[in-house]
């Protein structure tokens, strides 16, 4: 168990070194990124307001039109009806923008999640509350997803009120220079991973876009300790030291993808470098490609960063090849019309003689084999990772592991006696 005594500090102050080094097709969602300085109530923030004139801070706002892309205009200080005071800005994605709250009625601080104007994302956004409520309805002790506190219709926008969260586990990791976790605090965030998933595979739903963005950290604070790695490195900048967060509790969030496991499963889903084979390939998908994407989390909290680091489709069936070994030919000649490309002759990828650059060819020939990734990383339980990693990350769904199964691994109780993270 760390010390209680080590030194405690604020989110807000992670080095800023090296950031955002991982590609990225569009900006997520961040709920977890800390809130800036906040700016005096009543200030109108530049590109959040169209010349109204300062908020009274009475009631409700004076109505302005959205921006060009459906999004809400507010100004830091005033109301979202008079229940709900704005504090910050919080993130942006292609749903909609997410703002911190000061609730007037519980005297609390809420993640409000406001969808732009647009009759398909106010859809999706009453797709995600029903499923928001079924969880809620069956998380008792609220420990696996992030809670819905309230939803409502304002101005055209549904807003849907969340209880406000610490960071996201992309976000500690980007702050953090991108230094991996200690193999401890990955199997006690890997056990609560598992978890969340295999309650909501209880309920027959389906994530289909777990990654470290939709994971936050119950609690922003963190403690600093030694990282032997750079003892015998320059310290003038800190960075002998590194950051872990003070407790591994986490709740998963963005249930905006989430599917219900007999609706159609013949569309794309999963942010790229977490999508399973079968997505790719066009095999229809279903619980095992949250599982796939768990084994590609657990890899990153070890090493720092994405396992897949890739935008293209033979990429990353090449880069899979390279780490985990050739892909079964059973499912090679199963697939549709739109991967068959990607394959020689129906039973061999197409690389490297499809690679589109040799940058690309160099990246896939530098990444190691799984073991040897885990072995880079790990000073202990390597043995047992690599097993359970096998385990998640098996080519064929119906071979791969189910997230109960995973969780009964030697790996979550093998150390148990020995080491410990506080939850």
């Amino acid at each position: 168990m760390i010390k209680r005594e080590m030194e405690t500090q604020r989110i807000t102050e992670f080095p800023h070194k090296n950031m955002d080094k991982r590609p990225r097709k569009r900006q997520r969602l961040t709920w977890g990124v800390p809130p800036p300085l906040l700016a005096p109530p009543k200030q109108v923030i530049p590109g959040m307001f169209c010349g109204y004139g300062f908020y009274n801070g009475n009631g409700s706002p004076p109505w302005r039109p959205d921006d060009k892309d459906g999004h809400y205009v507010f100004a830091i200080g005033e109301n979202l009806t008079p229940r709900y005071r704005i504090l910050s800005k919080m993130g942006e994605g292609t749903f909609g923008q997410v703002l911190e709250c000061f609730d007037n009625e519980k005297k609390e601080e809420v993640a409000i999640k406001i969808v732009r104007s647009i009759h398909k994302y106010r859809e999706a956004a009453m797709i995600e509350i029903d499923v928001l409520q079924r969880l809620a309805r069956h998380d008792f002790g609220s420990t696996r997803c992030v809670q819905i506190r309230n939803w409502f219709d304002y101005r055209n926008h549904i807003c849907i009120v969340f209880e406000k969260l610490g960071p996201s586990l992309y976000d500690f990791l980007r702050k953090n220079s991108y230094r991996s976790f200690p193999i401890d605090l990955v199997r006690e965030l890997g056990r609560q991973l598992l978890e969340s998933v295999a309650f909501m595979h209880d309920l027959r739903l389906i994530h289909t876009d777990l990654k470290p963005e939709n994971i936050l950290l119950v609690s922003s604070e963190y403690i600093k300790v030694p990282d032997y790695k750079f003892l015998s490195r320059s310290t003038k900048d800190g960075s002998y030291l590194k950051n872990l967060p003070k407790s591994s509790a986490i709740k998963l969030i963005d249930f905006g993808s989430t599917t219900f496991e007999h609706q159609d499963h013949n569309y794309v889903v999963s942010t790229r470098h977490y999508r399973a084979p079968e997505v790719i390939l066009g095999l229809g998908w279903n619980y095992p490609c949250d599982i796939w994407s768990v084994g590609c989390i657990i890899v990153e909290l070890c090493s720092g960063e994405a396992l897949f680091q890739t935008h293209e489709n033979l990429e990353h069936l090449a880069m899979m090849e390279r780490v985990l070994g050739p892909l079964p030919q059973h499912m090679a000649i199963r697939v549709d019309r739109h991967a068959e490309k990607y394959f020689r002759r129906g039973v061999r990828l197409d690389w490297p003689e499809g690679a589109t650059s040799r940058e690309s060819m160099r990246a896939v020939m530098k990444l190691p084999r799984l073991p040897n990734i885990i072995m880079q990383h790990v000073d202990h339980s390597a043995g047992d990772l690599i097993d359970l990693l096998q385990g998640l990350l098996r080519y064929d769904p119906a071979e791969r592991l189910k997230a109960r199964e995973a969780l009964r691994h030697p790996f979550f109780s093998r150390d148990l006696r020995r080491y410990g993270y506080p939850v």
